[in-house]
């Protein structure tokens, strides 16, 4: 996808997020996030947008918050999100940018990272109101679905190895493959770290996990449960593959 397409779904999504958000009302308990209430929810967004304008403006993460955050969460939502999109605005994707990814230190990435939050948090706003869940568009839910396998658990488990803590310890080193439409990738535990490979699109390996872009987005996020993708081959290692997705994606 290219930037464009992202800040569209963002402007899209956080209008379907602010919508859910106002329909919900502030003291909602959110499902998907049994410790938070819809205003904590909110807060969470805002403070992310932002964070991440931050990291644009400075081109290093911020030391400390740059001022104090409204303390009614939704005011801090639109005002933060106005922030984000205009520093976007001013901005060329290939502008450099301070980034958690060392490969990418771009204004793009951000792009990528906010369109990304921006809808599985707009599903959590959902949940919380009790509407039903918008569809999220096939190309930003592939999107989406890339990016955790790539960024969240292949780099993310060789950058932050704490978080993985002892499941690469001595794992099933075996191969397991996600699919959807006619893409798969191919799943590697190794004691080092999670190697994923685009594949060729089926079952390539000795467990298969596969859907449609959405739900297997959801999935992959715990935002859906085992019922909303197919599961095949092994089952210890697609109990390893679980545990390693939900340790990545905290």
């Amino acid at each position: 996808m290219d930037s464009s397409r992202m800040l569209s779904c963002l402007a899209d999504d956080f209008s379907l997020l602010r919508g859910a958000v106002a329909a919900a009302g502030p003291d909602a308990k959110v499902p998907s996030c049994p410790e938070w209430t819809v205003a904590d929810l909110a807060r969470h967004v805002a403070e992310v947008y932002l964070h991440k304008a931050e990291c644009i403006r400075l081109g290093a993460f911020p030391d400390d918050w740059p001022e104090a955050i409204p303390a009614d969460p939704f005011t801090a939502l639109d005002r933060y999100y106005d922030r984000l999109t205009s520093t976007f605005a001013a901005h060329s994707p290939a502008d450099p940018a301070a980034t958690w990814h060392d490969p990418d230190q771009t204004v793009g990435f951000w792009i990528r990272r906010m369109a990304q939050e921006t809808v599985v948090h707009r599903v959590d706003a959902e949940l919380a109101a009790g509407v039903p869940v918008s569809p999220i568009a096939d190309d930003l839910a592939f999107d989406g679905v890339d990016e955790v396998l790539k960024l969240f658990l292949a780099y993310g488990s060789t950058r932050w190895k704490d978080d993985i803590g002892s499941l690469l310890d001595a794992p099933d080193q075996r191969p397991l493959s996600v699919a959807t439409g006619h893409h798969a990738w191919t799943v590697l535990p190794t004691p080092s770290g999670v190697e994923v490979q685009d594949a060729a699109t089926g079952f390539a390996g000795e467990a298969l996990v596969s859907g449609e872009p959405a739900a297997l987005l959801l999935w992959l996020w715990n935002r859906a449960g085992d019922d909303a993708v197919r599961l095949s081959g092994d089952q210890a290692l697609l109990g390893q593959f679980r545990a390693l997705r939900t340790a990545v994606t905290q």
